[in-house]
C-alpha cells in the first residue's frame, strides 16, 4: 500500500494530524480535566504541548530520516558500497495508559506512522473523555486502512494482543506489561515495553536543601505522582533530614496550599480501585503531613510518610500516587541494601554538590535515566533515549529515536563487478594461511 513506501503520503498524514491537535487542543485540556481534573498547565506542558512539539519535530525531519544511510564498507567487501535502509514493520499495536493518556497514544503513533506502518491505537477506557476525543481525531486525519482507533476494556485489549502484529508497543504497568511479551512471544513479535518501578531518589549531605525540596515536590506531586518517572521514595542522609522534611512541608504549603483538596493545581486518583490501593498504604504509617483522603472525588493528599519499615506494603510495590516515604541512611552501604532489594527501576535522582559522590551513584546502579539535582526533567529532551532496563521496560524512544524504533533497519551491500578477488572462493587449498593474513590486515 502506498503509505508503507511513499514519504510524501506519511507527510501529508501527519499535517493532517497537526491541524487536528491543533484544533482539538482546547477540547484534551478540557476532557483531561474531567477524567482526572488534571490541571491545564500540566495538561498543556506535560500532553498537548509534547505531542505538537514531537509532531512539528517529525515532519520537519522525516524527509532526512527515511532516506537510506551509508556505512563505512567492510575492506574485504572492497569495493563495494554499504547502506541502512528503513523499512516499516508492517502492522503495529500500540497500547496506552491512563496516566498521560493523550501524550502516550499520540507520540508512538506519530513515530509510526512516520516509519510507514499501518497502525491501531488502543486507548486507555480508564480516561473516556480523552480516549473519545483521540478517537476523533485519529478518524479526521487517517485514512481507516491506514491508522484506527480501537476503544475498550481489558477484553478489547485481550483481543487485540491475541491477533499477529508485526510490533507492539505497550504503556503500562510491570504486571499487563508481562501479559503483553507472553502475547507477543506467541508469534515472536518485537516489542517495546515502557513500564516503571520504585524510582529512588538520594539525597547526599551537600545538596541545597531547599531548591532540593522544591525540585522533589514538583516531580513527585505532578499528576498527583501518578507519573512512571516520579520519585518513588526519598534516601536522605541522617544529618540533614529533618531539615529536609521542613522544606518538602513548606514547599508542598507553597504549591498546594493548606488545603491541597480546593487547590486548581492537584489532580486526583484515577479511579476507585486506585484510590484504594493508595489509601491502603497509609494504614499503621507515621504521617509527616498529609494523609487526608476523600472517596468522593478519589482525592489523596500530598502525603509525606516518615521511615516506613521495607516489608511495609508502601515499600513493596511501585506507589504511582501522591504518597512519599522518607528513609534515611548514613552510608553507602546502607543505599546499597535498600535500592538492590528492588528490580532495575525506571528513574533514579540524586541530590549532591558532590561530583564524585553523583558519579559513583550513576555509575553503580543500573535503571533507564535519571538526572543530577532534578527530578522528572530528563523525559523532556527528544535526544535522550527514554526507557527502562530489565524489568522498568524493554526499548527506547523520542525523537529521531521513535522513528528509528518503528522502522526495521534493514542492511544491504552494494558489490561492485570490476574486481572479483578469488581467495574467497573454493577449492580452499593453499588459501587459509593468505586468509588469515587478509583477515589480520583488515581487523
Amino acid at each position: 500500500m502506498i503509505f508503507k513506501t511513499d514519504i510524501n503520503y506519511r507527510k501529508q498524514s501527519l499535517l493532517k494530524l497537526l491541524k487536528a491537535v491543533q484544533e482539538q487542543e482546547a477540547e484534551i485540556i478540557q476532557a483531561l480535566y474531567d477524567d482526572f481534573k488534571k490541571p491545564a498547565f500540566e495538561a498543556v506542558v506535560t500532553e498537548t504541548s509534547y505531542v505538537l512539539a514531537e509532531l512539528n519535530h517529525t515532519i520537519k525531519n522525516i524527509n532526512k530520516w527515511a532516506k537510506p544511510t551509508w556505512v563505512l564498507p567492510s575492506f574485504l567487501n572492497f569495493p563495494s558500497t554499504d547502506y541502512l535502509y528503513k523499512e516499516p514493520y508492517g502492522k503495529v499495536l500500540i497500547i496506552a495508559p491512563w496516566n498521560y493518556p493523550y501524550q502516550l497514544a499520540l507520540a508512538p503513533l506519530i513515530a509510526a506512522v512516520a516509519a510507514g506502518n499501518q497502525v491501531v491505537v488502543k486507548p486507555s477506557e480508564l480516561t473516556p473523555n480523552t480516549s473519545k476525543i483521540i478517537a476523533k481525531i485519529i478518524s479526521k486525519s487517517f485514512d481507516e486502512n491506514h491508522v484506527e482507533c480501537v476503544e475498550g476494556g481489558i477484553n478489547i485489549a485481550q483481543e487485540l494482543l491475541a491477533k499477529r502484529w508485526d510490533y507492539i508497543f505497550f504503556t503500562g504497568s510491570v504486571a499487563v506489561g508481562k501479559m503483553v511479551a507472553k502475547a507477543a512471544a506467541e508469534n515472536l513479535t518485537p516489542v517495546t515495553l515502557e513500564l516503571g518501578g520504585k524510582n529512588p531518589c538520594i539525597i547526599e549531605q551537600s545538596a541545597n536543601l531547599k531548591l532540593t525540596a522544591k525540585r522533589i515536590v514538583w516531580g513527585k506531586f505532578l499528576n498527583a505522582g501518578q507519573t512512571c518517572i516520579a520519585p518513588d521514595y526519598l534516601l536522605v542522609h541522617q544529618s540533614i533530614k529533618p531539615k529536609l522534611i521542613d522544606f518538602l512541608k513548606e514547599e508542598i504549603i507553597l504549591a498546594y496550599g493548606e488545603n491541597p483538596e480546593v487547590s486548581p493545581d492537584f489532580p486526583r486518583i484515577i479511579n476507585e480501585k486506585n484510590w484504594k490501593r493508595q489509601v491502603s498504604f497509609l494504614e499503621n504509617q507515621t504521617i509527616l503531613l498529609g494523609g487526608k483522603a476523600n472517596s468522593k472525588d478519589f482525592y489523596i493528599a500530598p502525603t509525606l510518610l516518615d521511615n516506613p519499615s521495607l516489608e511495609s506494603l508502601v515499600m513493596k510495590e511501585e506507589i504511582f500516587g501522591p504518597i512519599l516515604p522518607i528513609l534515611s541512611y548514613d552510608s553507602e552501604a546502607d543505599l546499597e541494601q535498600i535500592i538492590t532489594q528492588y528490580e532495575k527501576p525506571l528513574s533514579l535522582y540524586v541530590f549532591t554538590k558532590n561530583k564524585t559522590f553523583a558519579h559513583k551513584i550513576i555509575s553503580k546502579y543500573s535503571f533507564g535515566g535519571g538526572c543530577i539535582n532534578d527530578t522528572v526533567i530528563h523525559f523532556a529532551n527528544k535526544r535522550l533515549p527514554f526507557g527502562g532496563v530489565g524489568q522498568s521496560g524493554i526499548g527506547a524512544y523520542h525523537g529521531k529515536l521513535s522513528f528509528t524504533l518503528f522502522s526495521h533497519q534493514k542492511a544491504m551491500v552494494k558489490k561492485a563487478n570490476w574486481l572479483d578477488i578469488p581467495t574467497r572462493y573454493a577449492p580452499y587449498k593453499g588459501k587459509i594461511t593468505a586468509m588469515k593474513k587478509l583477515l589480520n590486515w583488515f581487523s
